[in-house]
């Protein structure tokens, strides 16, 4: 019997005093990091009441182990006691020892049970499977739409829940993102758009200094620009990067008690506190003030306190001592938590990482699990200071460059309402035979590819003579180096459709941002259209930048020509003294090549002649494709002195001048073959009459060969589906023109 007492006896002395032991540690635990407890949940933000909480914890868990130790104590004067007892006694002392000291033996079970399901997060509310989330955000001009396209991505990279975005925008945004939605086509994602022109009036009155302008103010309008039956809303600005599920956000509308209206982060620099310079004076706010780069607005509750005249009033009283805004809609924000704290529920850290130089950012995460949205909220925005920024900026980078068509997928158990486009292309592509040899050039005409207009800025107003003229051309990654030179060549404006995937965007984005001359250049309408499947659909990308030319006409061009220099003031007077404003005309600027990557290009028709004779230029595919061409009769131009008529041929394909509202180039053809020779065959079915001018040329740069001509060389199969392609075109223009058509059929069998 002596031998197991003393065993226990030692056992119960350790267990003591690994307990004292642990107690300590937690208490030294308690006092480091000024005053945080590092064994404490990351899930604790670090604001007043959280430390309060932290502390709290603490205590408690010292409170355990005192009781613990207390137990042990009281076993252990029951076995020194109780030596000489039987062992059923010892039995009964093990099964107490096993519970803890609020528990009998009969929840030990459940202790453990409990113990297992514990985690240091407390769980977050649930949403729904398939409750429709409401995002708002206020953007303008074509850089923030830019950064919306980034925020919405990393949003429906993480969500599992229908979507409703609302856009509060100026015209250019609008534009821009109406279409990008349209063809991006994801499911389970509605959007609405909202003027923003006719909210100005609400804010215009309050001076503000922060670069977003007026826009920066739109936010407090949104109970009033939003519908009166929307409930509740997430409000994000453009520089926001989601890390995880916005449906934990939404959720957290479920912790709001009954008189709480606004979520918000705490704002993280020093900014309110009023000690970042001399005589700095912010406006007022609660403690460090609240963040508003992510806002939860309750709208309901908002509209039922009357929440418009209420910051009306906060903004008018303090604007009297204030005179303006420092930092736009958040002191207007900060201005009426400070009067009215009760209203305001105060969001972890993480929703609202703010990255902005000296702030306390780095204080909401330990670990890369811990972050939620990233908020590039400095105007250096990625160069901004932080030790975790290359980190960030990574982040950030795998959104902006992520294909965008990987996320158009179903929310499998959440029905989505189809559009009638969505119902036309399911039905025509059910038409398609899968085991048709040309399947996949037969998809590829139906195929929507996502489309960002205005991709850099625009500012360019048309000539007020209705003689202006936009060069159209397209073009991919490989022919970028050809941009500046065409520049220097031709001032006029230029609609350019870029096929692009997404990471190839933002490669041209560096490049164009680096160039002096395409930087200099406001005139230019830049296109993306973002790459799907196997063929370079090139009449889809010219018709893209055919649609958004916005002068009288234009001149249809490739981007491996180079203008004469002072064609498009000569253009312009062609139109006019052609009379194109009342006539039917194309008009054909002769092509020519060379096969020097080094050209002195000629200044003049006459240089231009002699280079001719002298061998060193060439007229466009003599070697390779005369009848291309041919039909622009090179000896009747040398001598030429005022435009001149031709007729069509089969097989033509001019680069010509004609009024905006020609028609489009013919989608099924993809990649190389009868591009441009069957939209030249549909405008003379129409009765356009080619005229060449006289003193008009651009010049072929030489150039590797592309993909897709390398493809029709080599495939037999392609060159059939070529072939086919052709046949369907010819039959489609007879049913739309009748009689008039069958000399193009007749044309193509004499060849």
């Amino acid at each position: 019997m002596h031998l197991p007492f003393r065993g226990r006896l030692k056992l119960l002395v350790a267990s003591l005093t690994a307990v004292i032991l642990l107690t300590w540690l937690y208490l030294l635990a308690g006092n480091l990091e000024n005053g945080r407890s590092l064994l404490l949940s990351p899930c604790l933000s670090e604001t007043p009441e959280a430390r309060v909480l932290e502390r709290a914890v603490l205590e408690s868990r010292v409170r355990e182990m005192e009781e613990e130790n207390r137990q042990i104590r009281l076993q252990l004067n029951q076995l020194q006691g109780t030596a000489g007892q039987p062992a059923d006694g010892g039995n009964y002392g093990n099964a107490a020892w096993g519970a803890s000291a609020d528990t009998g033996p009969e929840d030990v079970e459940n202790t453990a049970e409990e113990r297992a399901n514990h985690t240091e997060c407390p769980r977050s509310p649930t949403v729904l499977k398939c409750e429709l989330i409401h995002v708002a955000c206020v953007c303008a001009g074509h850089n923030a739409s830019r950064d919306v396209v980034t925020l919405v991505k990393s949003i429906l990279f993480h969500r599992r829940n229908p979507l409703h975005f609302h856009f509060i925008t100026d015209a250019v945004a609008n534009q821009i993102l109406s279409s990008l939605f349209q063809s991006w086509m994801v499911p389970s994602v509605q959007v609405s758009f909202y003027d923003a022109d006719e909210l100005k009036s609400e804010v215009s009155w309050i001076p503000n200094k922060h670069y977003s302008g007026i826009y920066g103010l739109m936010k407090l309008t949104l109970t009033k620009a939003l519908p009166s039956d929307l409930t509740k809303v997430i409000v994000l600005d453009t520089d926001i990067t989601f890390a995880t599920d916005i449906a934990e956000l939404w959720a957290i509308f479920r912790k709001f008690t009954d008189k709480q209206v606004i979520g918000l982060v705490e704002n993280q620099s020093d900014w309110y506190l009023g000690n970042l310079w001399k005589n700095h004076k912010p406006w007022p706010a609660l403690g460090r003030g609240f963040n508003t780069g992510v806002i939860l607005l309750y709208l309901e509750r908002l509209r039922r306190i009357g929440w418009e005249q209420m910051w009306r009033l906060t903004a008018e009283r303090e604007l009297m001592s204030m005179l303006s805004t420092s930092l736009a809609d958040q002191d207007i924000f900060n201005a009426f938590i400070k009067q009215n704290p009760v209203l305001v529920h105060q969001l972890p850290c993480f929703w609202n990482v703010q990255l902005s130089d000296h702030t306390r950012s780095e204080q909401c995460y330990t670990e890369v699990s811990d972050l939620k949205v990233i908020h590039w909220n400095s105007p250096k925005k990625l160069r901004v200071k932080n030790k975790h920024v290359e980190f960030f900026r990574n982040l950030y980078l795998t959104f902006l460059e992520y294909d965008g068509n990987l996320l158009r997928r179903e929310l499998f158990g959440c029905p989505s309402q189809a559009t009638s486009e969505s119902v036309r292309l399911q039905g025509a592509l059910e038409e398609l035979d899968e085991d048709d040899q040309c399947y996949d050039f037969r998809r590829e005409r139906i195929t929507v590819h996502r489309v960002h207009l205005y991709f850099l800025q625009y500012e360019y107003t048309p000539a007020g003579d209705d003689t202006d003229v936009t060069l159209v051309a397209q073009l991919s990654m490989d022919r970028l180096q050809m941009l500046e030179a065409i520049f220097k060549h031709w001032e006029g404006p230029i609609s350019l459709a870029l096929y692009m995937s997404d990471a190839e965007a933002q490669q041209f984005l560096r490049y164009a941002q680096a160039s002096e001359v395409l930087k200099n250049r406001k005139n230019v309408g830049y296109h993306i259209v973002y790459k799907e499947g196997q063929f370079y659909p090139v009449n889809l990308v010219r018709n893209v930048a055919l649609r958004n030319a916005n002068t009288p006409y234009v001149f249809l061009a490739d981007v491996d020509f180079l203008p004469m220099y002072g064609l498009y003031d000569y253009l312009r007077k062609s139109v006019v003294q052609l009379d194109m404003a009342h006539t039917k005309k194309a008009l054909v600027v002769p092509a020519f090549e060379t096969l020097r990557y080094r050209l002195s290009f000629p200044k003049s028709k006459a240089e231009l002649l002699s280079m001719l004779d002298m061998g060193t230029l060439y007229t466009f595919r003599y070697h390779v494709w005369t009848k291309g061409h041919a039909p622009t009769n090179y000896a009747k131009w040398r001598t030429a002195t005022t435009p001149y008529k031709v007729e069509w041929e089969a097989d033509f394909e001019p680069y010509v001048v004609v009024k905006r509202d020609c028609p489009e180039y013919d989608q099924r053809f993809v990649g190389f073959g009868w591009n441009k020779v069957s939209h030249i065959m549909e405008l003379d079915a129409q009765e356009y009459d080619l005229m060449v001018l006289p003193n008009a040329f651009m010049i072929h740069m030489p150039h590797a060969p592309s993909f897709d001509i390398s493809k029709f060389r080599s495939s037999p199969g392609y060159r059939y589906c070529l072939q086919t392609l052709k046949e369907e075109f010819h039959q489609d223009l007879s049913r739309k023109y009748g009689a008039a058509a069958l000399k193009y059929l007749t044309a193509q069998r004499n060849i």
